[in-house]
This record gives structure tokens, sequence and C-alpha cells, in this order.
């Protein structure tokens, strides 16, 4: 679980509480230590929590309140003024510097929004293309040097073609949308997906040998299938499997192994499963569908 997940966890009003009952303990300790003791930095740690906790203008907010609570803090222990123009002028000073981690956290929140869309497709929500190779390059990586076995599947949608012919664009995006979703209910946490064509998709299952990966498979094409039939989507799924064990070849090798294992598929009738090994030959497994 990452700091994100971890803060989502816990309710909005808990978090406001949090950063009331900081602000006010703050600020009693500032008024309490008087002007011979700086607060000013303590502030920005209510202030960063609302931004990061909740959102930006909430941070804001706080800063704002944190500016005009600081002010008054030094009215109470006896700072005085020689106009109201010296109380705007360090409240706007003090602002600005509470907006700081504002700034900061917002920079942070739309930075990794970037790195999240370099790395997922923009229609289903899976990974891409790009880093699913990168991610498929470690587990290679990791087989050859623990001998540990890995499996790659290729998905190709039948007759997906005529969904977009007979509903339209707008109805194939559902179609694929909801077959992304209905991969990924039956990964692990340790598996990836990602769409990798406008109707192709490709799974990476680390630890899986060649007696687990047709359970795996048919398991995830028959509820494939089901999900399918139940939206009146007239598609089946041709797909190749190849699992590996410490495999001396390069991940645009093994796509290509596992694309053809699918063609293989696609030019025997569709709606089926082709299963291989590297660097066995390969095997042929028919479905009681």
């Amino acid at each position: 679980m990452n700091l994100r997940e971890a803060t989502d966890r816990v309710s909005k009003p808990v978090w406001v509480g949090l950063g009331f009952g900081l602000l006010v303990g703050i600020a009693y300790l500032d008024y309490i230590t008087g002007v011979e003791f700086s607060f000013s930095l303590f502030y920005l740690i209510p202030i960063s929590l609302m931004s990061w906790a909740i959102n930006g203008r909430f941070g804001m907010a706080f800063a704002i309140l944190s500016s005009c609570v600081w002010i008054a803090v030094d009215i109470w222990s006896g700072t005085r003024s020689s106009n109201l123009f010296a109380y705007l002028w360090n409240a706007t000073a003090r602002l600005g510097f509470f907006l700081l981690p504002v700034f900061m956290v917002r920079l942070s929140r739309a930075m990794e929004h970037e790195r999240v869309l370099a790395r997922t497709d923009f229609l289903t929500g899976v990974l891409n293309a790009r880093y699913f190779r990168e991610l498929a390059q470690m587990e290679v990586n990791r087989s050859m040097r623990y001998k540990r076995s890995f499996t790659i599947a290729f998905i190709d949608v039948d007759n997906f073609k005529s969904v977009n012919d007979t509903f339209g664009h707008t109805e194939g995006d559902t179609v694929l949308r909801a077959i992304a979703t209905k991969i990924q209910t039956h990964l692990r946490k340790t598996d990836f997906v990602a769409r990798v064509g406008g109707d192709e998709f490709v799974i990476l299952l680390p630890e899986t040998n060649k007696q687990t990966a047709p359970v795996v498979m048919s398991n995830m094409q028959r509820a494939l299938l089901k999900e399918m039939d139940e939206n009146g989507w007239s598609v089946t799924f041709s797909i190749g499997v190849l699992t590996l064990t410490a495999p001396k070849i390069s991940v645009d090798e093994m796509l290509g192994r596992v694309d053809q294992l699918m063609y293989v598929v696609k030019n025997g009738g569709k709606n089926n499963i082709h299963y291989a090994s590297h660097p066995e030959e390969t095997i042929a497994i028919k479905l009681d569908l």
C-alpha cells in the first residue's frame, strides 16, 4: 500500500478535525511562547496535510486561515503595528509563504498524474504497450536469475469489427473497457494486463508454470465469454499462451512468439487457446465451451 492509498483510507472529516486540531495547538504554543520564538514553519504542517489528504482548494483555505490566525496571535501577544496597512502587508506576505506547500503538493499530484498517463491506456485504464514491455523485461531478467517460470498470454477479440459496424465505435469502446475490467478481476496483484492494439490485450503472469497456465487462462476465457453473452456482444477470444523459464530471448521475440500462437487459433477457427512452453514444442488444448 502506498501513501496515497493509506491517506484515502481515512475519511475527510477525520483529516479536517486533525488539521484544525494541529492549527489550534500550534497557535496556542505560538501565543504562550511570545514574540521571541517564531512558529511560522509549524503552520505549514496542517496546511500541507490538508493539501495532501483532501485537495488543493482546501489547503489554500487553510493557508488563508493560518495567516489570519498568525496575525491574531501576534496582536494578542502584544505586537502592535503603526497602521492597518502594516497588518495587511504582513498577512499577505505570510499567506504567500503558507501557499508554498499547497503549490508543491499540486505540482506533485500533476507529475504523478502525468506518470500514470504515460503508463496506462487512455481508453481502458490498463497498462499501455510501452510500460508493459518494461515490466516484461524485468520479469525476463528475474526468470533468468532465479530460474523461475512465468507465463505471457496474447488475447485477440474475435469479430470485434462487427460490433463497431453494428453498434458504433462508442459501443465498441464499452466492450473493450468491459473486457479489460473482467480480465483484471481474474488477475492477482502481481499480474499485469496491457492493451497493445485496437482489440488486443497481453497478460503477464509471474510465477505461473505450464501446469497452472491452462487453468488460469481457461477460467478467464470462460468468464470473458459469459460477460460478452450477458451483454449481447457477439465476440469471442483467440488466445495464445507461452510459458517461459529462464528464457534467453528478447521481449520483442517473446511477444512475437505468443502472437504467433494466437494466430494459430485465429487461423484454426477462432475462440480457442493455444499453449506452448519455451523452448519446448507447442501444444494445443481444446476447450469444452
